[in-house]
């Protein structure tokens, strides 16, 4: 490969990886509702999305049965995904960490193996659009010890950010072709 050629146009897709603390409610809720929303868009050539969590309490296990219920109900199929933990080589693989909520933020910064791959590194929810229900929310609360109403709302909102980050990534990939 030339060296001079910018590695960002001639590596595809965009890899994000939605994450959260066990990756068997939110991120890969976050995950199905990222590649359905992509594919809409017309996008999901261009896009790579997976999930994983900052704790291995569940690794190889399929996302909650509450996630996956109130998932196909919107039409999301979670039955393939399995739950893995983040390593060190995501925070170079990976364009976009998303985390959840603040905690797990937290915990990537604390884990990323190199300064400056920091700034891959977001909260979810600071994609959502100012016209959003949710507007100002900061985190994706954890449904897993609350009421099945808490898997819909964690739907509600991760769908409303993911509507942004798909602008976002729309913005991105049109910066790297220009």
């Amino acid at each position: 490969m030339d060296p001079r050629t910018n590695s960002r146009t001639s590596r595809k897709p965009f890899r994000v990886l939605m994450v959260c603390m066990g990756n068997i409610c939110r991120s890969p809720t976050a995950e199905a509702v990222l590649r359905h929303q992509l594919q809409r868009a017309g996008m999901a050539a261009l896009v790579e999305v997976d999930s994983a969590g900052t704790h291995g309490y569940h690794v190889g296990s399929p996302p909650d049965p509450r996630s996956q219920e109130h998932a196909a109900l919107r039409g999301y199929d979670l039955s393939t995904l399995r739950a893995r933990q983040v390593n060190t080589m995501d925070f170079r693989d990976f364009d976009l960490l998303v985390a959840m909520d603040a905690d797990n933020l937290a915990m990537l910064r604390h884990n990323c193996p190199e300064p400056f791959l920091g700034s891959r590194l977001v909260r979810l929810l600071d994609f959502l659009p100012g016209h959003s229900t949710h507007a100002g929310k900061r985190s994706v609360p954890d449904p897993y010890y609350g009421g099945a109403d808490g898997f819909g709302h964690v739907l509600d909102l991760v769908e409303s950010a993911c509507e942004g980050l798909v602008d976002h990534l729309r913005e991105r990939l049109a910066q790297v072709r220009a």
